[in-house]
């Protein structure tokens, strides 16, 4: 397949019979952010989920970092994924959830005071998650995620929750992640934080 960090041919993707996903092609280089947009059924989180290696396509080809995505810990060390909100420990803070994460992986990006500081939590350190909003709960998602090393991030509406004044920030955030050699793939319904982070459109039409 042609050189990328994620490189994906002709994917196709069947629930009951029914194609949610139909010769889907996508490449993204190191340094590069790839927004994957479209309407609602349009096939983007499923096409982010096969990108993870969390869904096995019917057709076509992805390879991600050099080899086949795979759900194992060699290959979660270096991709980054924001999903579904995730399950948070019970009894530990905002800040506790950032201090295991950067103790797991070390050689972080960001310090645990760095990323409160970058996704504005520095005032919640102390809550726990669920006591949060769901935009706060969203920024502690991101912030977990680009806090630990990685060479791929995998976004699944990143926008969710998040106030129009975050979101300029959050491209912001995405741009600097690339400038360091770091690849984006994020499905999106919002333009204007695609247009912001300099992304490349992949658009999927429905199949519905």
């Amino acid at each position: 397949m042609a050189e990328g960090v994620v490189v994906a041919r002709g994917v196709q993707v069947e629930l009951g019979g029914h194609p949610i996903l139909w010769d889907v092609d996508l490449t993204a280089g190191s340094g590069e952010i790839v927004a994957v947009v479209g309407e609602n059924g349009a096939g983007k989180s499923t096409l982010l989920r096969c990108l993870a290696g969390l869904q096995s396509p019917a057709g076509g080809e992805i390879d991600v970092l050099d080899g086949p995505p795979v759900d194992e810990a060699r290959f979660w060390r270096e991709v980054a994924l924001v999903g579904d909100e995730p399950a948070w420990y019970p009894g530990l803070s905002t800040r506790e959830h950032l201090e295991l994460m950067h103790a797991v992986h070390r050689d972080g990006r960001l310090t645990v005071d760095e990323a409160l500081a970058v996704f504005s939590l520095e005032r919640r350190a102390d809550l726990h998650p669920l006591s949060l909003s769901t935009g706060q709960r969203q920024r502690l998602s991101l912030a977990m995620a680009l806090l630990r090393p990685s060479r791929l991030l995998l976004l699944d509406e990143p926008e969710r929750g998040l106030d129009t004044e975050f979101r300029g920030r959050l491209a912001a955030i995405l741009r600097d992640y690339a400038t360091l050699g770091g690849t984006v793939v994020m499905a999106t319904h919002d333009l204007a934080l695609a247009d912001a982070a300099e992304a490349h459109l992949i658009t999927l039409e429905s199949k519905a």
